[in-house]
């Protein structure tokens, strides 16, 4: 849960730039505010996948 606000904040930067990036091949563009509401929803499974590969990690550190 407390991954939850980051991951979110990092999955709504990369749909914002992957919609600028799909404008020059004729996609239709993504406002901030769009991108920020679409990150929510979609902010869930990536921070469950985050919190996955952080466990992962620190398990591999410990041994």
């Amino acid at each position: 849960m407390l991954l939850w606000p980051a991951v979110t904040a990092t999955v709504a930067i990369n749909l914002f730039m992957a919609a600028l990036m799909l404008r020059v091949l004729g996609g239709t563009p993504l406002g901030p505010v769009a991108a920020l509401l679409w990150s929510l929803p979609l902010g869930i499974p990536a921070s469950w996948l985050a919190g996955r590969w952080l466990r992962r990690l620190l398990d591999e550190a410990e041994s």
